[in-house]
């Protein structure tokens, strides 16, 4: 299957919304706004359009997207950026065929070649733990609400990356609006 993976532009926006309310329409832990979600990251401050990668076929149907956004994680000594993975999607048709992992692999080289050093995300723990995810809470860094332990985590993209680092973490105005 001949898939390009490139970063989304502002006319993939109405085709990658559709895409995301497809694929978490059935899922048990969604409620079913990540589309949403994705439109008021777009229009917040965190929004950094080269870390929004999207998945096309040959007819150009935009089939998979992940997007980082802007985050800190916050105590009362230290502030540190940070960036949030949320979402990534793959149409139901096209799961299962590593559509997913290439879109992680490449958004992570992305995040690495901008300069960022960590990620944050909220997910299946059987699923992000194969890309180096581990329990946020192993560098004493937690979600801002309550969230089962092992379905939040972090990854360092860069060694000892996290090390001096704990706290809270801030999101975007776009995840509480």
């Amino acid at each position: 299957m001949n898939i390009i993976l490139r970063q989304e532009q502002p006319q993939d926006y109405p085709k990658t919304e559709t895409l995301i309310e497809q694929a978490f329409r059935h899922e048990e832990m969604s409620d079913q706004q990540e589309h949403i979600l994705v439109q008021r990251i777009r229009r917040s401050n965190a929004f950094i359009p080269e870390l929004s990668i999207v998945a096309v076929n040959q007819q150009d149907d935009v089939i998979g997207q992940i997007l980082f956004s802007k985050i800190t994680i916050e105590n009362n000594e230290h502030t540190t950026e940070s960036l949030a993975l949320a979402p990534i999607a793959i149409h139901p048709d096209y799961q299962r065929q590593g559509i997913g992992s290439r879109l992680m692999r490449k958004g992570l080289d992305e995040v690495k070649e901008a300069g960022y050093t960590s990620v944050i995300v909220l997910g299946h723990l059987d699923y992000y733990p194969r890309f180096g995810f581990k329990p946020a809470s192993l560098w004493g860094i937690e979600a801002p609400f309550d969230v089962p332990d092992e379905a939040f985590m972090a990854l360092e993209l860069e060694k000892d990356a996290l090390r001096y680092v704990s706290g809270i973490v801030q999101y975007s105005e776009a995840f509480s609006e």
